[in-house]
């Protein structure tokens, strides 16, 4: 290309030199210059406009042929205009597979801006939630899923966890619905149809619900005939400690089946009301006096900096509380100390039941609300719990809308810390100022 750009000026210099000669020998050297220069700008005109009627109607045969610099030019864009359609090819076909495998997805998956405005979706998304691919570009998303749970997760942007919604098209379907970042300023929301996880779901609870029920006769009369059988002074010695046992093992049946019933009300009810008035330091002095009483167990210490009580139900609360300090109790030993403390602030509230036990590895600490978790497998059943007390403390919150935070150092011991939301505080009652006399 250097060679050509030489060629190009040394004949432009050329001519010029020509021009000028031939007006010398006429006693007119800048005429002739002139003339040789107009002469060179008419042909580039030519050249150009023929160019431009080429590009007009797409017929470049007469321009493919000869060597100046016109030609080059006519060759490199004929050579990059084969190049971009071939291009142009394989980018369309390369957009029809990532269209095609897109809407085989089973999920749906909606493109959206900066404003929330769709760009684009796949079938998955029409046939899920009602979405239409060519009609609702540049529509808002929540103008298609008008739900306000699903105008307050994108208004929040919490991509940390997902939404579930009811479907909009399909009477008692849900979808699971996830946004994730997505190039520049973009957003990808994922729809994915979770309605039959729901229904087995339900359908858990029920079982777990309807055993747990018709096993509470059976142990209602076992129980009252190991209690008549153990307390009758004819029965041989050596039966006592088979007895003993078997009485043990019906207590901790009627316990795992009142945790299992308890757990199945908590999943399937709603949020707590607000009508009732919790005073949560009342309810950690009680549950600290119950426990004091007891032979053996760690020191347990009351911190209440706050008289600001709380709107929820005062059994579940007084549950969470009995939950969490039991726990506690187990992983503490004597010597050691365990603090309850409820404290606020202008975000809420906190209930907090912290101590200096075992502590617990990090590795198990997000599965501790699982039903029948256990950190050490290896522990008798007869000591501790069965591993639905903090499955219960996790429903207990949800209902109102608090959240669980757990942070524990083995050896160091462990914190628990239950969050409520402001809008869950009420004040406390006044305190009548006694008079001086």
């Amino acid at each position: 290309m250097r060679a050509v750009r030489q060629k190009v000026v040394a004949g432009h210099l050329a001519y010029l030199g020509l021009g000028s000669l031939i007006g010398w020998l006429y006693s007119e050297p800048l005429i002739g210059l002139l003339f040789a220069a107009l002469s060179a700008l008419v042909w580039h005109l030519r050249q150009l406009l023929r160019f431009e009627s080429a590009l007009q109607s797409k017929h470049f045969g007469s321009l493919k042929y000869g060597d100046g610099i016109w030609s080059q030019l006519y060759s490199r864009f004929i050579y990059q205009r084969g190049r971009n359609k071939y291009y142009r090819k394989q980018y369309r076909q390369l957009l029809k597979e990532v269209r095609k495998s897109t809407n085989a997805m089973p999920d749906g998956g909606i493109i959206l801006n900066s404003n929330f405005e769709i760009v684009l979706c796949n079938q998955a998304a029409a046939s899920l939630a009602g979405f239409r691919q060519r009609e609702d570009r540049g529509q808002r998303v929540d103008n298609i899923l008008r739900n306000p749970a699903f105008a307050e997760y994108i208004r929040l942007g919490d991509q940390s966890a997902g939404l579930e919604i009811p479907s909009p098209v399909r009477t008692g379907g849900w979808l699971l619905c996830r946004m994730v970042p997505y190039g520049v300023d973009e957003q990808l929301l994922l729809l994915q149809d979770i309605t039959e996880r729901r229904r087995l779901a339900a359908m858990r609870r029920d079982f777990v619900a309807n055993a747990s029920h018709e096993l509470r006769s059976p142990l209602t009369v076992i129980t009252g005939y190991l209690d008549v059988i153990s307390s009758d002074p004819d029965v041989p010695a050596e039966w006592q400690k088979p007895l003993q046992q078997m009485q043990g093992q019906a207590i901790r049946m009627n316990k795992i089946v009142g945790e299992l019933l308890e757990l199945s009300r908590l999943e399937s009810s709603g949020s707590a009301g607000s009508d009732e008035i919790v005073d949560v330091c009342s309810l950690l002095s009680t549950a600290r006096i119950d426990y004091a009483n007891q032979e053996g167990i760690a020191e347990i210490r009351l911190n209440c900096t706050s008289r600001v009580q709380l709107h929820g139900s005062s059994t579940e609360i007084a549950s969470l509380i009995i939950n969490l300090l039991s726990n506690a109790v187990r992983h503490t030993p004597p010597d050691g100390t365990i603090t309850l403390s409820w404290a606020t602030s202008a975000d809420g509230a906190v209930l907090e039941v912290a101590d200096n036990g075992s502590g617990i590895a990090a590795e198990h600490l997000p599965r501790l609300t699982e039903r029948f978790f256990r950190v050490d497998s290896g522990r008798s059943r007869d000591d501790g719990g069965v591993g639905l007390g903090l499955a219960i403390v996790k429903h207990i919150l949800e209902r109102h809308q608090a959240e669980l935070r757990i942070d524990s150092v083995p050896g160091d011991g462990s914190h628990f810390e239950c969050r409520f939301p402001a809008s869950r505080l009420a004040a406390a009652e006044p305190v009548a100022i006694a008079s001086q006399s």
